[in-house]
């Protein structure tokens, strides 16, 4: 009994060792956070970078009013990214500078600084939804993309302008957010996102933002020179432009200090 029964236990592991291997079908949850961790993966490596950006506000009827704004940013390893946003034009706006500390994980820390009032605002974690500077992008758009503010889902493939593109869902953890849900289309090539659409807290269909002339940096760097953001709701947009971007240009975290606000310049 015991030869017949060691002689059957070979003959089932031989079995099962040339069986295939079981592979468990991807959840669109687990393929829609495989991506969101990919796409963050494809840009890391930057360090830091400045540009110009124009800040077109348009209203319903069309009128447009121009900003002209320097923008600062600082990748941060194990943390979110860091940026600066000193306005330069016109002059009711001229020094006002915009502070942004990413995380991962908790509310972001953001301060605004009005040279009008000659004082540093910190921007409240229930107010992050707000529109920034009367644009259409909320406080919470100018944070950077990091993976654990979302959950996520996949939803399908689909053609777009960056050819063919994954449509994913993606559900804010922040309690504060003044989303549901975005869905974004990333380009499978390089998962640039070409745009992103923004439905509030009922639901409802709020904005989209499209993304337009990419162009590369650091042969692996992609950054588009055109965001258009458009409120279904309201009527108005915003499209910010972009020119003159640099990368490692040896910024630090001294750049990037609250206490330096009123100095931005």
């Amino acid at each position: 009994m015991t030869l017949l029964t060691n002689s059957l236990k070979a003959v089932l592991i031989s079995s099962l060792a040339a069986a295939p291997a079981v592979v468990m079908a991807e959840t669109a949850e687990e393929k829609g956070l495989r991506i969101a961790e990919e796409a963050k993966a494809s840009d890391l490596g930057w360090k830091d970078m400045q540009a110009q950006m124009n800040m077109i506000l348009r209203n319903k009827q069309g009128q447009e009013s121009v900003r002209e704004i320097r923008m600062k940013s600082l990748e941060i390893e194990d943390d979110g990214d860091k940026s600066l946003s000193v306005f330069d034009k016109p002059r009711d706006v001229k020094g006002t500078a915009f502070l942004s500390f990413s995380h991962p994980v908790g509310a972001d820390d953001q301060w605004l600084y009005l040279p009008a009032l000659k004082r540093v605002k910190r921007i409240a974690s229930r107010n992050k939804s707000g529109p920034f500077m009367g644009s259409e992008f909320a406080y919470e758009d100018l944070s950077s993309f990091e993976v654990e503010k979302y959950t996520y889902k996949f939803i399908r493939d689909e053609a777009c302008e960056g050819g063919n593109c994954f449509v994913v869902e993606q559900y804010p953890v922040d309690k504060n957010s003044g989303y549901t849900r975005r869905v974004v289309w990333l380009d499978q090539a390089e998962y640039r996102p070409w745009k992103i659409e923004f439905y509030d807290r009922k639901d409802s269909p709020l904005k989209t933002l499209t993304y337009h002339e990419y162009k590369e940096y650091e042969g692996k760097h992609w950054r588009p020179d055109l965001m258009k953001m458009v409120n279904h709701q309201t009527g108005k947009s915003t499209d910010l432009t972009y020119q003159g971007y640099q990368f490692k240009t040896g910024l630090s975290d001294s750049d990037f200090n609250k206490n330096t606000l009123k100095r931005a310049r």
